[in-house]
């Protein structure tokens, strides 16, 4: 399974995510929403990995606020290898920094995190979709486009593994 430190989003931008994800499951793309018995909420991911302890995880950043109110413009669509659809979220300074102080933190700690959420290979976005049929690909990215661009601010954070019920809080 994957366990990851997640930023959430106002209510605003998170109402509009959801309202895609409503608009593309009933065109028969399956969604977060519909993934683990809706436990998803709309999100960026600063860290993956196949498990992150919440205690090691909370320890290492402790002295910091990992929800900082950091505006996140999200203005393309992306695709990874596997059908993965999401909407991209354009890096600033101030995100690829809070993003590289969390790693440190989380490395100094011995938290181990996927090379792909490191940074410098970290390519910031808000998953759609896990799975994508690819008869439907073209018109699930037209839906996407359809909804940018969105402004959002970080409102939140947590430390969440959904398939084992897992979600601890960050300040």
């Amino acid at each position: 399974m994957v366990a990851a430190l997640e930023l959430y989003l106002d209510v605003d931008a998170t109402r509009r995510v959801r309202t895609l994800w409503r608009a593309l499951e009933e065109e028969g793309v399956p969604t977060l929403a519909s993934l683990l018995n809706d436990k998803h909420r709309p999100h960026v991911s600063l860290a993956a990995a196949r498990t992150l302890p919440p205690s090691a995880v909370v320890s290492a950043l402790s002295d910091m606020t990992v929800a900082r109110p950091l505006t996140l413009h999200l203005d393309f669509v992306g695709q990874f290898v596997g059908r993965v659809l999401w909407l991209g979220v354009t890096p600033t300074a101030e995100l690829l920094d809070h993003h590289r102080q969390v790693h440190e933190r989380l490395a100094a700690a011995g938290v181990e995190t996927w090379d792909l959420y490191r940074p410098g290979k970290w390519v910031p976005h808000c998953t759609v979709s896990m799975r994508v049929p690819n008869p439907v690909m073209a018109p699930a990215i037209r839906r996407c486009l359809e909804m940018l661009p969105l402004t959002a601010t970080v409102t939140g954070a947590s430390v969440t593994d959904h398939a084992n019920d897992i979600a601890e809080p960050l300040p």
